[in-house]
């Protein structure tokens, strides 16, 4: 199987923030990658925008050594890399003032598509949005891309939301949440809704219970005094763990377009049982031997944020009353892993004897690292002597059993394209983002009030203990960090 490429409209492509950290990263080498496969040609334009003053040739440079950096190039590429910044272009634009408006605006086209890529502070997408429209360089066809945060609580979500819907309507703005561009959680929708193997069994009836993990072995040294200001449960759970939860649980759609989809993801999260404070667990990564703590790092010796959450959700619906979702994120933990693990409830009889126990069917959807689908089943150990059960995983690495689809493509990759091809199917509504909001924010709001501070846990572990008694409690064990 050959991944299949296929072109999209011309653009013009502006990115705001064209010199910061996630656009040398992430941005630009992703739009390399898709023009060096051939998705959009020469007559397509990327135009970076910043307050730095540069001209065209210095941004090209810039954007040049960035590739070299992040962009994991090949030294025979070389010839692509300088076609790709031959059609760059750059404008020094003060987004909060009329400096560099009518320059950005005399570079761009009529007749192609425009987007424009908000790589920026939130506080500044009102601003930008504002004069994009004023100067008339945004028409109704025009698409708007905001990057996460949206907002830090339910009242700024909706703030940001009316900013930029005062310029713009809901279909033209795209809320990234590159999560939802990794190829296992698209691959989620398929396995569910295109098997019929699947979706009967996709319920309270057939699942005991779902386990939702993002662990990173990192710590947040170097960016403490930013992340201490949202801590895991802003920073992660909120949005990466909702969305996957979302497209976990979610009813199937009439059909897979953009507001079918997030009509479903709502209903989801719209569902969701307000969380006891007894099912969650806060924790916060204590010194180790040559490591400082999350408090050395974050700078505040009193601070209550959290660098860890596991919590156990409920969605009050029929399709899953009584099946709990536990969800857990933290940093420097064992190793850095993402996955949704489904398992399946045991058989509701052994014929086999009390001494082969039966376990039930696990299915782990991993989405870092090592991207992939793994079924866990019962089969009878190889050899004579009797019926002896034992477990085997039927895998699915994507690298390993799908070689040619080629070089893994990274999430932006494939979201920046949708842009241009004007498919929000994954990206985040305003009202969903916005629910989940409101979901979040009395959890929130009670850490706020309470005088219990984060359980410490040791670097390089699983988390504090009481994330494990979440689930012995309930007659349940946390699937291993890195199994």
């Amino acid at each position: 199987m050959v991944s299949r490429v296929i072109p999209v409209d011309s653009f013009d492509f502006v990115l705001f923030g064209a010199t910061g950290d996630l656009a040398r990263r992430k941005i630009l080498p992703s739009l390399f990658h898709r023009f060096q496969i051939g998705q959009f040609d020469d007559n397509s334009r990327i135009i970076g925008a910043s307050r730095s003053k540069m001209d065209q040739g210095e941004f090209q440079t810039l954007v040049g050594d960035a590739l070299k950096e992040f962009g994991d190039i090949p030294a025979d590429a070389e010839p692509d890399v300088e076609r790709f910044l031959s059609f760059l272009d750059y404008a020094s634009v003060d987004a909060k003032g009329d400096g560099g408006w009518s320059d950005l605006g005399s570079k761009l086209r009529d007749g192609v598509v425009r987007a424009f890529y908000l790589s920026v502070a939130p506080s500044l997408f009102g601003d930008i949005a504002g004069r994009l429209k004023s100067t008339g360089i945004a028409d109704d066809q025009s698409r708007i891309v905001v990057e996460k945060p949206f907002g830090h609580d339910l009242a700024s979500a909706q703030a940001l939301n009316a900013a930029l819907r005062e310029h713009f309507e809901e279909s033209q703005i795209y809320r990234i949440d590159h999560y939802l561009g990794k190829e296992t959680v698209q691959n989620l929708m398929a396995l569910r809704f295109a098997n019929s193997l699947f979706e009967p069994q996709w319920n309270s009836h057939h699942i005991d219970h779902v386990q939702i993990t993002v662990s990173e072995s990192i710590s947040v040294a170097g960016r403490g005094e930013y992340y201490d200001k949202s801590g895991a449960m802003r920073d992660m759970v909120q949005n990466h763990l909702m969305q996957l939860l979302c497209l976990t649980a979610m009813e199937p759609p009439s059909t897979f377009d953009p507001n079918a989809v997030r009509n479903e993801k709502l209903k989801v999260i719209e569902s969701l049982v307000p969380v006891a404070a007894d099912d969650i667990v806060r924790g916060q990564y204590r010194a180790k031997s040559g490591d400082d703590s999350y408090l050395d790092h974050a700078g505040d010796p009193q601070s209550r944020t959290e660098s860890f959450v596991a919590m156990k959700v409920e969605v009050a619906n029929w399709r899953w009353a009584g099946t709990p979702f536990y969800l857990r994120t933290g940093k420097c933990l064992r190793e850095r892993v993402s996955e949704i693990a489904v398992y399946f409830r045991k058989p509701p009889h052994n014929i086999f004897g009390e001494d082969n126990a039966i376990d039930g069917n696990m299915l782990v959807i991993r989405l870092q690292p090592d991207e992939g689908i793994t079924l866990k089943t019962t089969i009878k150990d190889p050899g004579p002597g009797g019926m002896r059960l034992t477990s085997a995983d039927l895998d699915m690495t994507f690298a390993d059993s799908l070689p040619e689809a080629g070089r893994p493509q990274d999430a932006y990759e494939r979201l920046i394209m949708d842009v241009i091809r004007g498919n929000q199917t994954l990206f985040m509504r305003g009202d969903e983002v916005e629910a989940a909001w409101t979901w979040a924010d009395p959890i929130i709001n009670a850490w706020d009030t309470s005088t219990r501070a984060p359980q410490p846990y040791d670097q390089g572990g699983s988390g504090p203990e009481d994330a494990l008694l979440l689930l012995h409690r309930d007659g349940r064990r946390w699937r291993s960090i890195g199994a």
